[in-house]
């Protein structure tokens, strides 16, 4: 797995990428899309100088939040930074977004559809489990997706990374989505930037969580909730299971770092169909990803390298 996420690799900054304004259309199913959080419908947009119509286009998935902090000023000829997010941050591991709409209280954001859904509707509700290599696959794509935005020109915080926001195609591609928590890094001689927690329990950084401290390292805990949760086959807070294990990291850290103990925590749905080696390095990057000290966790591009 070499070193696919740094900044000199992906060119994240197309200077003349444009996303379109798309307009809910006048009918009865507005009311019917602006009520389900994701939607996959048809239209065609084909005209990217002219706003398009919701009700026209081919193979797109819509996300609808109406807290969507990307879209709250999007109308704003003077917030370059929403337009930065949806127009020029290009990468085969983030999902290509291809529109917005915000119109009244109505927030849209429109995207490629991706065929296999997400990896949590893998790794918890389909019958037939995710074979070991499609698993470390899927890792290295998210993580792809994340130190592109880390590495930035102008450095972007994801903030809810989870299963249920990796997509993936028909070849399992895995491709970061639902941008609606996107924050800007820190600059300069900024150690972090401090905004409302927010996120998904289970996920979000301890430091982010005690404080609203937010950093790139926020991003990367997440990950390691993520990556534990694909090597054990476990979600991150499973409330119906013993109390000990009903939070994923306060059961499984105690035995990343223990080679013994590696049976104890891998998915025994994989049925040992896994090269132990490869397992155990995958512990300790977790293990890492997951420290309680921001500062003793990897960066995103480090995280690819490994």
């Amino acid at each position: 797995m070499g070193n696919c996420g740094t900044r000199e690799e992906n060119a994240v900054v197309a200077p003349h990428a444009q996303v379109q304004q798309l307009h809910l259309s006048q009918h009865p199913a507005k009311n019917a899309i602006a009520d389900r959080k994701h939607t996959h419908i048809s239209s065609d947009i084909s005209n990217p100088s002219t706003p398009g119509k919701i009700e026209d286009a081919k193979n797109i998935s819509i996300y609808n939040d109406s807290r969507c902090s990307i879209l709250m000023d999007i109308k704003g000829t003077e917030n370059g930074l929403l337009r930065y997010f949806l127009g020029q941050l290009k990468h085969p591991n983030l999902v290509k977004l291809i529109g917005y709409c915000c119109e009244d209280d109505y927030r849209l954001l429109v995207y490629e559809f991706m065929f296999r859904g997400s990896l949590e509707k893998h790794l918890f509700r389909n019958t037939t489990p995710l074979p070991w290599g499609t698993r470390m696959s899927i890792a290295l794509g998210a993580a792809k997706g994340l130190a592109c935005l880390h590495n930035a020109q102008r450095p972007v915080i994801f903030r809810d990374f989870k299963t249920s926001n990796i997509l993936m195609d028909s070849d399992y591609t895995a491709k970061l989505s639902d941008f609606g928590l996107l924050k800007a890094g820190p600059e300069g001689d900024e150690t972090h930037v401090s905004t409302r927690v927010m996120g998904t329990y289970g996920y979000a950084a301890p430091e982010y969580v005690m404080t609203g401290h937010l950093t790139a390292r926020s991003d990367v805990y997440s990950f390691g909730v993520v990556l534990l949760e694909l090597l054990t086959g476990r979600k991150s807070i499973d409330k119906s299971g013993p109390s000990r294990e009903q939070s994923l990291v306060d059961w499984a850290l105690p035995k990343l770092n223990d080679k013994r103990r590696l049976l104890q925590i891998m998915d025994p749905k994989l049925q040992g169909q896994y090269s132990v080696r490869a397992a155990h390095k995958a512990c300790i990057l977790a293990f890492y990803c997951l420290s309680h000290n921001p500062k003793s966790r990897p960066i995103m591009s480090d995280v690819v390298e490994t």
